[in-house]
This record gives structure tokens, C-alpha cells and sequence, in this order.
């Protein structure tokens, strides 16, 4: 929508001088945001698409989890557990093959439309025959286009029964049912939306499921329902009043693309946004000295790594693998680039997962370094290369370690590129060293064991592009424990199997991990019940409200 029609809309403007001031980068000093909404700074330049079904980037799993509901939520008490969203109860069968949920009475979404099992077991079957990225969130439990009616069906309005294909731990199961992909849709709303297709080889439905309208429009029952998006400028909430829970204490939400630290801070310390959501160290500190400020953080569940190509003849030797791990000044990084942004974390299951181990056994040592490295008979070092995306902190990051390699007679050159350009070569199996980070699909263990420890075919062919593929580390026993950990019912024996392959991966793998995201937020200090959660899909703003 237009500018000037968007200051029109009265139900979202306050008054549109007011409000179109708030949603300009260059605001006036002094302007003070309305008492019944919250201005966020937000880099949302992300967002490509606000259908559930569709949409994969982190900025829209905010918004996503703020005006979708889901069958089982994240247990933010308890982040090992889910627990009922629309759902009042579920049971699963003896076989452990067929999940049955009992949908809480008297549901209703944004539209006023009463919520029902089949709009639960439709929004299944569009997310799967959309096939979008995070559609395999939901196909990977043998769910296909095919057969999806049949696995994912309304036994009667309250009740929803999804089966699959083998006795999983129920815990991974759920995990993956509280992803954003399955997030429920109002079917009757968005069927009075879809758009014609023309099946083809790639494609044999003959409608878009709603999806051109959805890519703007809005079908939830969630705390806040969406109003606008304008893409790389703001995304509008407005409270719903039809949510079953505890109603919005706000009228609206505005999220306002910014992309600057600096420019974030200066309007938080201004009065013209609320929180201020991308913030570098430097920042922080300048927040920290401002009586009218605080701040809050939450780690998340990404981690950064650096990883080593095993086809590179040097970098396959498993003392080098070793002494890479001793060549990392992790205090150093911990106390600059990474100050109030990371967390020094060295195993690949994030805190608060299922199974974390915490555990951070390495240290700067350039003197074992060395020994290692002598062990493997490259007593006066080597050349390579590491790809980094340009960008804070990957770039300080690789500058800190091209130093410390140095210092054990390892020289790295840095080949600087954009995301598309690094990752293209990293999925190619090209590079010699990779610097990147990997965050959950979902907040299960698998999600990242499953790309750490497993590669079913290390050849260039295999369909499993998993880390270690990329990185080709050939790994069949641990391949098998990982997919031994799927079908472990028993929560307790199941962390037990993810610490020990956690442990294996610290020892042997090719996988250098430093730390785990901490999102920060900035925030006035008149603002109450601002939380970040455990993921992006977590950041709940339902509870917040102004003094």
C-alpha cells in the first residue's frame, strides 16, 4: 500500500502526522512513541513472504508467532517440553505411530470464524503440497502431497489425528509441530483467497492454496493479527480481539525497518522507538551509561562455527583438525566482537535444547597447536583459505583467528564475499575453511545433530546436504547414532545419546564451534513484560505493556 494511504488508516494511525513521523528512519528528536503501541528498530529487510506455509527467515518467524497459532507451543518454563496452544490434550498411540489432539472449545480466528480440526488438518495439507523451504519440517515424518489427507485429517471438529511413518520419540515429533510451518490457518477465509494454477511437471495442484494472498495477507488466531507489511520499511500488529488467552495489554505492534546499530540507538536514547533490536557492542555499552534505558538478551539457538574441508589433504589430518580447535583466542573473541552478542559455546546442541552439553574444553594454546601440528608433519605450518561473508562479527571473527593461526606458522588468506557468494561456494564442497553459523529448523535436538553428525552419502552426489557433507567428513557410526537417537522414546536416554555424540563431534570433528547467538534488545526503561525468548518465533510482545 501506498505511503499516504497507509497514514489514512485510522484503526492502526493514531493520528497520521504522528504515526507516519514513527515510522520514518529520520524522526524528530524528542518524539515520543504513542502509550498504547510499541515501535520497534528491526532489521526486517528479511522478510520475503508472510505466509506460514512459505515464510523461513527470522525477522517473519517473529512476526509469525505472534499472530499464528499452533496445535503444542514451546514450553518457555521448560524449553525440553511443549505445551497445548490450540491443543488441550493429545495421546499417542501404542505403536507410536498416530498423534491424537483434542482441540480446546470455543476457539475462534482473527476473522471470527470458529477454529476446527479440519482447519488444522487443511493448513497440514496446504504447507505440504505448497512445498515451500520449511515443508519438510512436517514431509520428513513420511508425509507427502500424496498421501498427506490421509495422515493428517479431522477426526471431528475437535479432534485432529496425524500419523507417521515410524515410532519416533514423541518429543521430536512435537518439537516439529511447534515449528512456524505448522501454524493453523483460518481455511475458510484463505479458500475464499486462492488463485488458479495450471498443474505442471513441478507442480500438479491446481490452486495456490491461498498462497499469492497470503504472502501479504493474514489467516491466524494469534495474540496480534497482522495488518500491513510493506516490505523494507514496517510491519504493522494490531491487537486481536477474538484471541482465547490473555489479551494483548497493547493496541499495536510496529516493527520499522532499521538496519543500523548506531541509527537504532540514537532513536531508542531520542524516545522515537521503544526497543531497538540489532545492536552491536559498542551500542551496548553507550545504552548502558543512559538512566533512561536497559537492556536484555536471551541466547538463541544459533551457534558459529568454523569448519575444515576434508577433502583439503592438510585440513584431513586429525591432529590438524585438533589444533585448529587450540587456535581460537575464544577469551579474546568473548571480551570484544562478541561482548554482549555471544557466548563462548563449543558443542553443537545450543543451551536449553535437549541434551546440551556444556561443555567448553578448548582454549587459546599455540604451544599444543604446534605439537599437533608436528605430530601430523607440518612442523612449519601451512596456506590456506577461508571464506567469510563480509559482515560483523564473521569478519572480526576471521581477522582474531587469521592472527592466531599465524602465530603457529599457519597462513590464511580471507576471501571476503556476500552471502550468495560464500555460500554458494560452501554447498559447492569448494572451500578450504568455512566461518558461518547454523540455528535450529526446529527446537529438537535432531535439528542439529542431525547436520553435525550425520552424512548418509559423502559422495559429491548424495541428496543429504547436511554440514558434514559440505564438509566432507565421511561418518557412518555416527550417521547411525544419530538416526538411533530419533527413536528413542525415553527423554532422559535420548539426551544421554545427543551428550555423547556431542562428545564426539568436540574430539574428532572438523567443526571448530565458538559460540552461541545472544539477541539483545535496547529498551526504554517504561516498558514492562519485554522478554526475548529462546528462538525468533518466541519473541512474544502479547505481555508487554507501558508505564
Amino acid at each position: 500500500m501506498m505511503m499516504e494511504n497507509f497514514a489514512l488508516r485510522s484503526r492502526i494511525l493514531l493520528a497520521g502526522a504522528a504515526m507516519s513521523a514513527l515510522l520514518l528512519a529520520g524522526t524528530p528528536a524528542g518524539a515520543v512513541t504513542p502509550a498504547d503501541t510499541l515501535v520497534e528498530g528491526f532489521a526486517i529487510d528479511d522478510i520475503i513472504t508472510m505466509d506460514p506455509g512459505e515464510a523461513f527467515e527470522l525477522s517473519t518467524a517473529e512476526v509469525t508467532g505472534n499472530t499464528y497459532d499452533l496445535l503444542v507451543r514451546l514450553d518457555l518454563s521448560d524449553t525440553s517440553k511443549v505445551k497445548g496452544d490450540l491443543a488441550e490434550s493429545w495421546t499417542v498411540s501404542d505403536d507410536g505411530l498416530t498423534y491424537t489432539f483434542k482441540l480446546k472449545p470455543g476457539l475462534k480466528f482473527a476473522s471470527g470464524n470458529p477454529i476446527t480440526a479440519a482447519d488444522v488438518a487443511w493448513s497440514f495439507e496446504r504447507a505440504v503440497k505448497l512445498d515451500k523451504s520449511p515443508a519438510f519440517i512436517i514431509g520428513q515424518f513420511g508425509i507427502s502431497g500424496d498421501n498427506v489427507t490421509e495422515k493428517a485429517k479431522a477426526v471431528d471438529d475437535g479432534t485432529f489425528q496425524f500419523t507417521v511413518d515410524k515410532a519416533y520419540a514423541p518429543s521430536f515429533v512435537l518439537n516439529c509441530l511447534s515449528a512456524t510451518v505448522a501454524s493453523v490457518v483460518d481455511a475458510k477465509l484463505v479458500k475464499e483467497h486462492v488463485a488458479a494454477v495450471t498443474p505442471s511437471a513441478d507442480y500438479k495442484w491446481d490452486n495456490d492454496f491461498g498462497n499469492a494472498w497470503l504472502k501479504t495477507g493474514y489467516a491466524g488466531s494469534g495474540v496480534f493479527k497482522l495488518r500491513e507489511w510493506r516490505a523494507n520499511e514496517a510491519v504493522v500488529l494490531e491487537r486481536n480481539d477474538n484471541y482465547y488467552g490473555e489479551k494483548a495489554k497493547l493496541a499495536r505492534v510496529i516493527y520499522r525497518n532499521m538496519k543500523e546499530s548506531s541509527g537504532q540507538r540514537l532513536a531508542l536514547e531520542a524516545g522515537d522507538i521503544d526497543v531497538a533490536r540489532n545492536l552491536e557492542p559498542n551500542d551496548l555499552d553507550a545504552i548502558a551509561k543512559n538512566a533512561d534505558l536497559t537492556s536484555t538478551s536471551a541466547p538463541k539457538g544459533t551457534v558459529y562455527y568454523i569448519s575444515l574441508n576434508q577433502k583439503n589433504a592438510n585440513l584431513a589430518k586429525p591432529e590438524v583438525r585438533q589444533a585448529f580447535k587450540y587456535l581460537v583466542d575464544y577469551d579474546a573473541l568473548g571480551s570484544t566482537i562478541l561482548k554482549g552478542i555471544g557466548e563462548i559455546h563449543q558443542t553443537f546442541l545450543p543451551k536449553g535444547v535437549l541434551g546440551e552439553l556444556d561443555e567448553n574444553p578448548f582454549k587459546l594454546d599455540v604451544a599444543k597447536a604446534k605439537e599437533l601440528l608436528a605430530k601430523a608433519g607440518l612442523a612449519d605450518g601451512f596456506s590456506v583459505t577461508m571464506d567469510v561473508r563480509t559482515g560483523q562479527p564473521t569478519t572480526g571473527m576471521a581477522e582474531s583467528i587469521q592472527q592466531t593461526l599465524g602465530q603457529a606458522g599457519i597462513k590464511l588468506e580471507i576471501i571476503p564475499g556476500d552471502g550468495k557468494q560464500t555460500l554458494t561456494k560452501y554447498r559447492a564442497r569448494n572451500h578450504d575453511i568455512y566461518i558461518g553459523n547454523w540455528g535450529q529448523d526446529y527446537f529438537d535436538p535432531n535439528s542439529n545433530a542431525q547436520t553435525f553428525a550425520s552424512n548418509p552419502d559423502n559422495s559429491d552426489a548424495g541428496k543429504s546436504h547436511t554440514l558434514a557433507w559440505r564438509n566432507s567428513w565421511d561418518i557412518p557410526d555416527l550417521t547411525k547414532q544419530t538416526e538411533a537417537a530419533l527413536l528413542e522414546k525415553d527423554s532422559t536416554k535420548r539426551a544421554d545419546m545427543y551428550k555423547d555424540l556431542e562428545k564426539k563431534i568436540l574430539d574428532t570433528s572438523p567443526f571448530v564451534i565458538i559460540h552461541q547467538q545472544l539477541e539483545v534488545a535496547g529498551l526504554r526503561k517504561n516498558l514492562k513484560g519485554f522478554a526475548l525468548g529462546p528462538s525468533f518465533d518466541t519473541n512474544f510482545v502479547g505481555p508487554v505493556a507501558k508505564e
